[in-house]
């Protein structure tokens, strides 16, 4: 069950950023926001392509701790990203209006803090 929350919120966060693209974040990121339009979309996409494929191999390491410290990373973003969400929700160029755009943001928040919750005994002890 706890991984199936997991793998739910990480496809939420996934999802979120296609979404994003459809809401133009790149104009709110304060790393983006300075960019022209066109190159911002472009910026904004392309980062997203090493940032993937990095979380995806560190999620599917053979190397158990990598594995574990990788969940427990995402699991406590996923929270953040929603606060983030919140603090931003009053940029004059935020778009995330929609009821599926809010769901994914904070629907993937309640499942990392519902992993971190179900796996609160395991976050101390040291994988051997």
């Amino acid at each position: 069950m706890k991984n199936l929350i997991f793998y739910l919120g990480v496809s939420m966060l996934f999802t979120h950023e296609l979404d994003a693209v459809l809401n133009n974040e790149w104009r709110v990121l304060p790393l983006t926001s300075w960019l022209p339009d066109e190159m911002g979309q472009l910026t904004f996409i392309a980062i997203h392509i090493p940032l993937f494929a990095i979380l995806l191999a560190l999620i599917s390491s053979r190397n158990e701790l990598i594995r574990h410290r990788t969940r427990f990373g995402i699991s406590v973003f996923l929270p953040i990203h929603g606060i983030f969400h919140l603090a931003f929700m009053t940029h004059e160029n935020y778009e995330f209006e929609s009821v599926i755009s809010n769901f994914l943001i904070f629907a993937g928040s309640v499942c990392g803090l519902l992993y971190l919750v179900l796996n609160q005994k395991h976050w101390n002890l040291p994988i051997k």
